[in-house]
């Protein structure tokens, strides 16, 4: 079984546990052992993400092995781990690994871009198979199907967008043309391996770009699917 490079960010009282060569495959819980046996759990789920990344070798084989195997039979490699930040308590995989500085030549910049598009495929899948009104958390909360999708859409565009040197306006959420036109633009950027020049904003890696926008994308899918009434 191949191994799964996994960084660690331990916080006090949350861990993310993420999958290094699949961006967007990320877990947390409150410990570290809780977080990769979580990570791993959704093997099956992150298997779907690649099917739509065409021209990829899916990972469905390890991932319905790891779905009904003992923790023995893994074989996660934890190949960094990092101290947890006031990001990681409130719920954000923050750390970038020093390979992730470094720009990703042609075809691995198409691979993130490719696992990008599946994370916006799953998610759009998933919301079109939704009700409006979602199942309420344990204490009540939560947002119903088109405010978590708008959400999604206001971070991309207004946060992680200006993260690769973009200026985006948010989209609505019935303006097909206008979402497929944000990510357009988002997609090129990481097939560029390299975000735009902006001095006036801290920037990120296009490596960890990659990696934060799909797990934000599919951490809301995955709860969207997880709350259908």
């Amino acid at each position: 079984m191949t191994a799964l490079r996994i960084l660690l960010e331990v916080g006090t009282r949350r861990t993310f546990a993420s999958a290094v060569d699949w961006p967007g495959w990320a877990r947390s819980a409150r410990t570290p052992e809780q977080a990769i046996a979580t990570l791993l759990d959704s093997a099956h789920r992150y298997a779907a993400v690649v099917d739509v990344a065409t021209g990829l070798p899916a990972p469905r084989e390890e991932a319905e092995s790891w779905a009904g195997s003992r923790p023995e039979d893994w074989q996660p490699a934890v190949v960094a781990e990092r101290p947890g930040t006031p990001g990681t308590e409130f719920g954000v995989p923050e750390a970038i690994l020093d390979e992730e500085q470094v720009p990703p030549d042609p075809p691995a910049a198409e691979r993130i871009a490719a696992l990008v598009s599946g994370a916006w495929a799953v998610l759009d899948a998933i919301a079109a198979a939704s009700p409006a009104e979602l199942r309420k958390g344990p204490r009540g909360g939560g947002r119903d199907r088109d405010p978590m999708v708008a959400h999604v859409l206001g971070a991309e565009a207004g946060g992680y967008a200006k993260r690769l040197g973009l200026t985006l306006q948010e989209p609505g959420i019935g303006d097909v043309a206008a979402i497929a036109a944000e990510r357009a633009a988002i997609l090129e950027v990481l097939r560029s391996g390299e975000p735009l020049p902006n001095p006036r904003r801290k920037l990120w890696p296009v490596r960890y770009a990659g990696r934060r926008i799909a797990w934000h994308v599919l951490d809301h899918a995955w709860e969207m699917e997880d709350r259908r009434a």
